[in-house]
């Protein structure tokens, strides 16, 4: 089967952003729109009330919705993150970013964050939805 990469969109002149896309252009699939996650293990357990175990763990949760759908990380188009503590945020970029290479690579899909006054899971501080554009078949037992 032939399969459409997706491409990234950046107007002329524009700068190359950093650690986002301005614009996927999808190409052929399916599309999988996925609720939000929260940093919490597949039994609903929250192993930490810190942003980037909870950051890490959120993106695990995404990756096994894409993957379950037959798709990979290089499939997910648009990610919104709703985080609570913006201060917690700033002060773990750096340890984000790291989380964010070794799970994701160097795919940056088109992203948004907001920061809200809270989640409904406690003790949740970040919650990401995310959709793709999977380009692979998986059987399914629908």
């Amino acid at each position: 089967m032939e399969t459409m990469k997706h491409h990234h969109i950046l107007p002329e002149g524009w700068p190359k952003p950093k650690g986002y896309s301005n614009g996927i252009l999808a190409g052929k699939g399916r599309i999988l729109f996925m609720a939000g996650q929260v940093g919490w293990n597949e039994e609903e357990q929250f192993v930490s009330e810190q942003i980037a175990p909870q950051f890490e763990q959120a993106i695990r949760n995404i990756l096994a919705i894409v993957g379950e759908a037959g798709g990979s990380p290089t499939d997910i188009c648009r990610m919104t993150c709703f985080c609570k503590d913006r201060q917690q945020y700033l002060e773990s970029r750096k340890e984000l970013g790291l989380i964010w290479k070794k799970l994701m690579g160097d795919h940056y899909p088109c992203m948004s964050m907001i920061f809200v006054t809270d989640l409904l899971d406690h003790p949740a501080v970040i919650e990401i939805e995310a959709t793709a554009v999977v380009t692979k078949r998986k059987k399914h037992k629908d």
